[in-house]
């Protein structure tokens, strides 16, 4: 199972540079192996919006969260303390200590562009590293 960092969303959302990496490893990865948190949508959401991309935002939710199978999970209050404790382990800003105590507590593949997972135990896949096996 993997859980999907929020650039990752963004990443072709906004049609970036490595879009066709992630449109690619979407397409053959089975929705319901894959995870997103409560956190990186609403992340996601308030970055569509600003860009006047509401549409953008409720496709990506009806293809993904409501008919695709991926699964929306949380933190709750007492993994709070987790969260603070990775981030001084591994010197991460907030978002990046929720993603990663989400993909401790669920024993998750955490899939980002986001270099600073890289210095963690679990460390991150990208999306070419997925789809290729590595």
């Amino acid at each position: 199972m993997y859980l999907l960092d929020t650039n990752i969303i963004l990443e072709l959302l906004l049609e970036q540079e490595k879009a066709d990496e992630v449109e690619y490893f979407l397409r053959n990865t089975s929705l319901s192996q894959l995870c997103l948190s409560e956190f990186s949508l609403y992340t996601i959401g308030i970055n569509l919006l600003r860009r006047q991309k509401s549409d953008s935002l409720l496709k990506m939710i009806e293809d993904m969260l409501i008919m695709g199978g991926v699964q929306l999970i949380r933190l709750k209050v007492g993994d709070m303390e987790k969260l603070v404790d990775f981030s001084k382990r591994f010197n991460l800003d907030f978002d990046d200590a929720y993603q990663y105590t989400l993909a401790e507590k669920y024993n998750l593949t955490l899939v980002s562009f986001d270099s600073d997972f890289d210095k963690t135990e679990r460390g991150r896949k990208t999306p070419k590293e997925v789809t290729d096996g590595r």
